[in-house]
């Protein structure tokens, strides 16, 4: 009996061992559900399943994967396409190993009774898992990331190849023990096959680490060029201010010949011309954040040649607990939605409030719509792939800073409110 129990308390720390590694490389890639629910189950999810016996030619893996991918959903949040991607590459990961391990450690010929095989091949997993843990661990993103839909499901399409080749190499050969040429074959076919999805697995993982680090890149590049052209405006109203000043004896010399003649209709008319003076409009500051004040600048001047009526109030300190490239996602997706949806309104008009009140973020935005919103709040452009970060991904980062983002479409008009805790 007390040696049933040392077994027993010894495969549970075991298996504790595997969820603990897994759920290390698993939870910077998906977003959790709030409070410990979320850590607790995904926890659950991958050490539980570790625990599972996966010959290739049993259907043990038939009753796990159902299960595994219902509770995988239930942990995570976010884009569902991002999150079943995410799961089917770490559900072929563990199950790979699992598969590798049951099926081929007792042929190793060093195996003298079903005992010692069962504590090898519980022993190998975290072992296993482990190193792989330690050779991406400083690979591993700070927070989770987060992909545009249409990169997500270029890597759902990937994963879907080496989930299909696991399955069907693990199901389609059930029963394996009807004959001994046909276990034979199905256990040359898993020996090519099995360690074929643990590494694409393991790619695709290291894959997704570039794609992120590409589109931080490329939102980088976006606000730089967007601050490129707020600095550039601001010189040139510079510019255009010291020739002001330089030329004001002039001016003045001629408004004071045209009064001293009488001509005080042709003073008023200079005096107008000389008002109308782009040195004197003053440049477009909207807020004391030079992120805010590049990004808004640049959309204003897009809805000022598009003909848009627009009101934008924006009161946002010079610092802010957002990094500057999800700040600018926010506001510049945020605004080119709403540019995009007022096309074909009887009136086009956007209204833009965003500020920081009492250490809540707040933004929002509401346009008018010159035809009926997609019921999923998507875009209704054809390209769909090439626009923006879209709904989801500034939802994503709304969540990403525990905060919320709300869309509503109604009575010809569309409204955006995105509210983010800026406390510690």
């Amino acid at each position: 009996m007390l040696q049933w129990l040392y077994y027993a308390f010894g495969g549970i720390i075991l298996i504790a061992a595997n969820g603990f590694f897994l759920y290390r490389i698993c939870s910077p890639f998906v977003r959790l559900r709030k409070g410990r629910a979320g850590s607790a189950l995904l926890f659950l999810t991958m050490g539980g399943s570790s625990g599972m016996v996966i010959w290739i030619g049993d259907p043990n893996l038939l009753y796990t994967t159902p299960v595994y991918f219902v509770l995988f959903m239930l942990s995570t949040r976010g884009d569902w396409v991002g999150r079943l991607s995410m799961c089917s590459i770490f559900f072929c990961i563990e199950m790979s190993v699992c598969a590798l391990l049951d099926s081929y450690v007792r042929f190793a010929g060093l195996i003298q009774g079903y005992d010692l095989y069962d504590i090898l091949v519980r022993v190998f997993r975290p072992v296993i898992f482990g190193g792989l843990y330690l050779l991406l661990r400083r690979r591993l993103p700070a927070e989770p990331l987060s992909l545009p839909r249409r990169l997500w499901k270029v890597v759902l399409g990937l994963a879907a190849m080496p989930l299909c080749a696991m399955l069907a190499v693990v199901l389609l050969n059930f029963p394996q023990y009807d004959s001994m040429s046909m276990g034979t074959i199905a256990l040359s076919q898993g020996i090519v096959v099995l360690p074929f999805v643990l590494i694409t697995s393991v790619v695709l993982l290291a894959a997704i680490l570039i794609l992120a680090d590409h589109e931080r890149l490329e939102r980088s590049n976006q606000l730089a060029g967007l601050r490129e052209v707020y600095y550039h405006g601001l010189r040139q109203q510079e510019t255009q201010v010291r020739r002001l000043r330089h030329d004001m004896r002039s001016h003045l010399a001629v408004l004071g010949g045209l009064l001293e003649s009488g001509k005080a209709d042709a003073a008023l008319a200079y005096l107008s011309e000389l008002g109308s003076s782009p040195a004197l409009s003053g440049g477009k500051h909207m807020c004391e954040n030079e992120t805010a004040n590049a990004v808004l600048t640049a959309k204003v001047d897009d809805m000022e040649r598009a003909g848009i009526e627009h009101d934008v109030a924006v009161s946002l300190p010079e610092e802010l607990p957002i990094s500057d490239t999800d700040l600018a996602a926010l506001l510049g997706n945020a605004l080119d939605n709403a540019v995009e949806g007022t096309a074909g309104a009887e009136t086009r008009r956007i209204n833009v409030r965003c500020k920081l009140d009492k250490g809540l973020f707040m933004l929002r935005v509401e346009n008018t719509m010159g035809g009926e919103a997609n019921p999923d709040l998507s875009t209704t452009k054809a390209d769909k792939s090439s626009h923006g970060f879209g709904i989801p991904g500034m939802r994503d980062i709304a969540e990403r800073y525990r905060g919320t983002l709300e869309a509503t479409a109604r009575s010809g008009r569309f409204e955006l409110l995105v509210c983010i805790p800026m406390g510690a």
